[in-house]
Formats: C-alpha cells, sequence, structure tokens
C-alpha cells in the first residue's frame, strides 16, 4: 500500500491533556475537522450533561471519570476505558458522575 502525501499523520501521546473543563459546559478540542471525520476530546466536570440529541455515527472512548450515556432508550454506565458506537441518527447524550474526559470521532457523511 503506497503512503499518503496528502495529510501527514497526527500523534497525540497525550491526548488526556489536551481536555478543556468550563463552568459553562464542554469546551470541544478539535484532533480533525474534515468534511468526512471529526474527532474531539473533551472534558465535562462532576454534574454537567451533554443533552440528548441525535447525531451522525459516532465513537465514544472514554478516556477518564465515569457517568452515563444514553443512546436512543439504552443507558450505559461509563468509566475509563469504555467504548459506546452510537448508530447514525440515534438520540444520545452524556452526563458525568465525576469529572470526564472523552475522546469521540464522528462520520461527517
Amino acid at each position: 500500500m503506497a503512503a499518503s502525501t496528502t495529510t501527514p499523520p497526527l500523534y497525540f501521546p497525550t491526548a488526556i491533556d489536551l481536555a478543556v473543563f468550563d463552568e459553562a459546559g464542554p469546551r470541544p478540542q478539535f484532533l480533525v475537522d474534515s468534511e468526512k471525520l471529526k474527532v474531539i476530546v473533551a472534558g465535562l466536570e462532576s454534574g454537567q450533561e451533554i443533552p440528548v440529541h441525535p447525531e451522525t455515527l459516532a465513537v465514544y472512548t472514554f478516556l477518564a471519570g465515569s457517568g452515563v450515556m444514553t443512546v436512543d432508550d439504552q443507558a450505559f454506565a461509563i468509566t475509563a476505558g469504555a467504548v459506546v458506537v452510537a448508530p447514525p441518527g440515534a438520540a444520545r447524550g452524556l452526563r458525568a458522575d465525576d469529572r470526564l474526559i472523552f475522546l469521540a470521532a464522528k462520520s461527517g457523511l
């Protein structure tokens, strides 16, 4: 397979350190922001929420903390290391029980 010459690879050795916390709510930090793919790192303080909303296909990887993620009518207890795959169009939301850091990759299609 030939190497891509259009975009260099990206490497984030400590992506967890990129999370920004704000009393006003999540402030996602984009690692990739293209038409086809968006990848963010975000942090939530204890008690903060991301309201339930529909979205494209997305994969959430939880790096630190704990909380509850809902996808449609299912609720998942979240701890560091958990991965949730939300299908296209599924309504999803997130509540932090303590300081929570996650990475989300979303299809732009």
